[in-house]
């Protein structure tokens, strides 16, 4: 199993759904090339999508790796960013907003540092803090489309779902078709239980040009939800690893016989959805 999916299998439904949004955000902007391998010395910028990859020894190693380099310098920017981000997915959200506080206080003004700043708030539960940082990182005269979306992500986990759309639509009138706030969007629905909506937008997300594989999980995820688990393993195996996709699946199944949570995602006439999965 990858580090990622074992830490979101470890978390309630509404949780891992949140991360799973907050996630699909990517409000730091993150290099898309793979890693190959790190040293203290020299710290490469790491995808979200690379670190998603790495089973759990590879993440704990990447883990000590940064960290060494952030003890040595906590003002520098670069390496408190991604230090940070490999502890938070690696679940140590804390650990992760203490490390950004630091670096916030040595960068007060700079919208990327703000911007992973409010991430850390809101993977720690700061979701009201975390709303006011990211509103303080953004500038009505040049306004970021990856802040609208970040604070989409978080105005739905505190259950401001309509004020959520309304930010993910002004991030996709400022980035037209960018799967990764059209993918928000469906997780929206999602939290609300509309799934034929959220289906919707997950595949439009997916058809994207640049789709990557969070977006394409994401739609995994909406599928398996109304019982057509047979077509969520499929496209939960696709371009993936035989390990990343057999921990894909596992987290599908996992998620589709907890039977509480399933209830909360039932139709509008109060019927649960078949939890059938093949």
């Amino acid at each position: 199993m990858t580090a990622a999916a074992a830490y979101l299998s470890s978390t309630s439904f509404a949780a891992r759904t949140a991360a799973l949004l907050l996630l699909a955000a990517a409000i730091t902007g993150c290099a898309s090339t793979k890693h190959d391998a790190i040293t203290t010395g020299s710290i490469p910028k790491i995808s979200t999508a690379s670190l998603q990859s790495m089973n759990a020894t590879e993440l704990a190693n990447t883990e000590r790796s940064i960290g060494a380099a952030y003890a040595k310098d906590p003002k520098n920017k670069a390496i408190g960013l991604q230090y940070a981000n490999v502890l938070g997915m690696t679940g140590k959200n804390a650990q992760a907003l203490a490390v950004m506080q630091q670096v916030a206080i040595a960068h007060p003004a700079d919208r990327e540092v703000l911007a992973a700043y409010g991430k850390a708030q809101a993977a720690a539960g700061q979701l009201e803090q975390a709303l006011a940082t990211i509103n303080r990182a953004q500038t009505p005269d040049h306004p970021d489309w990856r802040l609208y979306s970040a604070e989409g992500a978080v105005l739905d986990q505190l259950g401001r779902s309509a004020e959520a759309r309304q930010k993910y639509r002004m991030a996709l009138d400022a980035q037209p078709n960018e799967p990764s706030v059209t993918s928000n969007l469906g997780m929206s629905y999602v939290l609300s239980g509309d799934l034929k909506t959220a289906e919707t937008y997950m595949r439009t997300a997916a058809s994207q040009p640049g789709a990557d594989s969070r977006v394409r999980q994401n739609l995994a995820l909406v599928v398996g939800l109304q019982g057509r688990f047979s077509e969520a393993e499929e496209i939960a195996r696709r371009e993936l690893s035989q390990q990343q996709a057999d921990a894909n699946v596992t987290y599908l199944r996992s998620m589709l016989s907890q039977q509480n949570s399933w209830a909360k995602l039932a139709d509008k006439d109060g019927k649960p959805k078949s939890t059938s999965t093949n």
